[in-house]
Formats: structure tokens, C-alpha cells, sequence
């Protein structure tokens, strides 16, 4: 049996409260999703509760058809232990991406595999076009994966924060309807589901941590390229949100010449840029086989890019001594990877003033990280384990 980590440990620990065995199923239920298939011992050895909890809290994951039973250990003296593995058919969740440029919507199993999936590339739609999409996709979706809407437990909406508000370039006067928008009201007649809505910054490096390199590297700050330009900080597996819900807009840092860096990094920017050398291009697809003229203007913008986020990355490195910084979204992945060479480069020139400096690199995750850390919601809010619900249990117990 292998020793758990000690980030593991942390995030996965019970609690012996009274009255807290919500929170002992949700640690349980993780610590399977984590580290699956795997024997009931293991989940005693890296939850801290003992083998009688255990017993109980495993039989009911099998009883709700969360957990199923996949074989015994091999290798082992004396009766070989049965390992445990999360139902990727226990329940079902939705992912809905809106952003300026395109919507998203995935439908995500327990084991956190992309179902099914529908993508459109459209500028600036509307709320009405939105509810539309979803209306018009949601019953072909679920067909194609052969899933009831009964089976699904809820919808996460990743979104923008002042999707309405920010003016980037071509945006029209209209799309401030969004500043207005309940999306729980938009989608209710539609989709008759709980709605979680989160930040796409944040719901990317929350898909990035249940699903990427976070799994390993629990203490991460995610930068997010789109038609903007965010950012999400995970410590110790968790999420920070900032006084405000603020932490992590790297994208509203001032850079020179008087711009903010999401104005001259971030697919809007890069667009802006092409067209300046008379090449056009408006999705990011067109940008994964450039020709020579246009690989020129695109080494041009990295090199640029990396200058202006050399200086907010090392800030990251100083003010918050990640594990790692990650950068996803929807920027080609050989775009990514030569924006972080560029940028590891420069940042090689300031280590020796920088007391504590990590590699950029490539997420794990794709474009779709919004959309599957939204549809991830569901699952956290109703299945695994939080702070919020251990403090609830706390609070019950005494």
C-alpha cells in the first residue's frame, strides 16, 4: 500500500463529529475518485477513520450506485481486498461556457468524462440566443449519450465576471443585457435543474485542480487566455476567492504604454494584432497551421506577450510561491507552449533576484476547462467534501 501524500492527506481527512457523516462520505467518496480503484484499507490509511466507517460509508456508496466494486488486489497475502472505483453512471452534470465568442455546454459523467458535448462559435450572443442554444441542443445532447435528464443533478454556468461591463473590441451596445441577467431565471424554463454559477477563470483552474496537473499540484495559479484574459488561485486544493471574489484578474494588471495586459494578451488582442498586418482571423482554429506570413506576426505577439506578462508572473512568484503556474484556454496548445518558453526564458534572466520561481507550462486541461470545472459544481456542491460542509457538520455537532 502506498504512503498518501501529505496534500492529500489534507484535503482528504474525516472528522470524528457527531452527526458529521455527510462530510466523512463526501472525504470517502473523493479519496475514491482520487486515488481509484483502491481498497478499503487505503481509504482508512488517507481519510483517518476507522475501518467500521469506513465498512459503513462504502456500502452506502454502493447502495447509491456512486461507488461500484471492480475486482480484488492482487498480490496480497491471505484474502485478496476488493477495490473500490467511482460509478462513472452514479449521476450526471451539465457544463455551460458563455463567453464572447463562443458557448460551450458538456454533459460530464462522476468520473469526470466528457459525455457529449456541443460548441458554438458566435460573437457577442445575446441572452435570448443563449437560452436558444441550450434549448435547441440539451434534448439532442442527452440522445447522443443515451442519458435521461433524470439522471443529470445540476448545471454549472462558467461566465465572465462583467461579461456586460468590459468593453473589449467589436462588442455591441446591446450585449450590456447581460449586467441585468439572472441565469438561474434564463435557463429555468429550459433546463429544470439546481444552476451553480462561477467565474470562467475559475471554474477552468477548479477543472484544472479535479482533473489536471492540480491533482498532483494542489497550490497553482491558473491563467485563463480568451477573448480576455483571467486568472484563478488554488491553495492547498481549495479555491481562493480574495475578499471581494476578485483574487487572481491578472488580466486587469496595468502594463506600459497605459493598457491593461488583457489588452494586448488575450485572443482579442491577437486578433487585433493579425489584422494590423492584414491577416484576418476571428476563431482560434485559424490559428493552428499558420502560414509563413502569419507565423511571423504571431512570433511577433508572443514575443510581446512575454514581455508584458514577465513582470506579473514573477509578482505571482514573489507575492504567492506557487507550485506552479498554468496557462490554458482557448489559444492553440503550440501557441501556449511557445508563450511559455518565451516567458520561462525571460524569467530564467530574473532567478537569481527572485528568491522562489517556477516553470510556466501548458495546463492539462483544453479549451474546455470552463465547461467541465463548471459541471463540476453540481458534483461538489451535492457529493464531495468542502470546508463549508465540514464547518456545517462542526456547527451540528456542538
Amino acid at each position: 500500500m502506498s504512503e498518501p501524500s501529505s496534500t492529500s492527506s489534507a484535503s482528504l481527512s474525516g472528522t470524528n463529529l457527531e452527526r458529521a457523516g455527510d462530510h466523512n462520505q463526501r472525504v470517502t467518496l473523493q479519496a475514491i475518485r482520487v486515488g481509484g480503484p483502491t481498497t478499503r484499507a487505503y481509504l482508512v490509511e488517507v481519510t483517518g477513520l476507522t475501518p467500521p466507517a469506513i465498512a459503513n460509508i462504502t456500502k452506502r456508496l454502493i447502495a447509491e450506485k456512486l461507488v461500484i466494486e471492480v475486482g480484488r488486489q492482487q498480490g496480497a497475502r491471505g484474502q485478496p481486498a476488493m477495490k473500490l472505483a467511482i460509478n462513472p453512471d452514479g449521476c450526471y452534470a451539465l457544463g455551460l461556457n458563455i463567453d464572447r465568442d463562443h458557448i460551450t455546454l458538456i454533459l460530464l459523467d462522476l468520473a469526470g468524462k466528457v459525455r457529449a458535448r456541443v460548441s458554438w462559435d458566435v460573437d457577442f450572443a445575446l441572452p435570448e440566443a443563449v437560452a436558444s442554444f441550450v434549448g435547441r441542443e440539451i434534448g439532442p445532447l442527452l440522445a447522443s449519450a443515451a442519458i435521461d435528464m433524470r439522471s443529470v443533478i445540476g448545471v454549472g454556468v462558467a461566465i465572465p465576471d462583467d461579461l456586460g461591463r468590459v468593453p473589449l473590441p467589436h462588442w455591441p451596445a446591446g450585449y450590456t443585457a447581460w449586467n441585468g441577467t439572472d441565469l438561474a431565471d434564463l435557463l429555468a424554463p429550459i433546463l429544470p435543474l439546481p444552476v451553480y454559477v462561477e467565474n470562467d477563470a475559475a471554474a477552468a483552474a477548479l477543472g484544472e485542480l479535479y482533473f489536471g496537473h492540480g491533482l498532483h499540484h494542489p497550490n497553482f495559479f491558473y491563467v485563463l487566455v480568451s477573448l480576455g484574459l483571467g486568472g484563478g488561485l488554488v491553495v492547498g486544493g481549495n479555491y481562493y476567492r480574495g475578499a471581494s471574489g476578485r483574487s487572481g484578474e491578472i488580466g486587469f494588471i496595468p502594463v506600459a504604454g497605459g493598457r491593461s495586459l488583457q489588452e494586448a494578451v488575450s485572443l482579442a488582442a491577437l486578433y487585433d494584432h493579425l489584422a494590423a498586418d492584414g491577416i484576418a482571423v476571428s476563431r482560434p482554429d485559424q490559428l493552428s497551421e499558420p502560414a509563413p506570413t502569419m507565423r511571423a506576426s504571431l512570433d511577433r505577439w508572443l514575443d510581446q506577450a512575454a514581455e508584458l506578462m514577465t513582470g506579473p508572473v514573477v509578482a505571482i512568484n514573489c507575492l504567492i510561491n506557487p507550485e506552479a503556474i498554468y496557462v490554458g484556454g482557448r489559444l492553440p496548445a503550440a501557441l501556449v507552449d511557445q508563450l511559455a518558453l518565451r516567458l520561462n526564458q525571460r524569467l530564467q534572466e530574473d532567478r537569481s533576484l527572485v528568491p522562489a520561481m517556477v516553470q510556466v507550462q501548458r495546463a492539462a486541461m483544453a479549451a474546455d476547462a470552463p465547461a467541465v470545472g463548471a459541471a463540476m459544481l453540481p458534483f461538489g456542491d451535492k457529493l464531495l467534501p468542502s470546508a463549508s460542509v465540514l464547518m456545517k457538520a462542526g456547527e451540528t455537532a456542538s
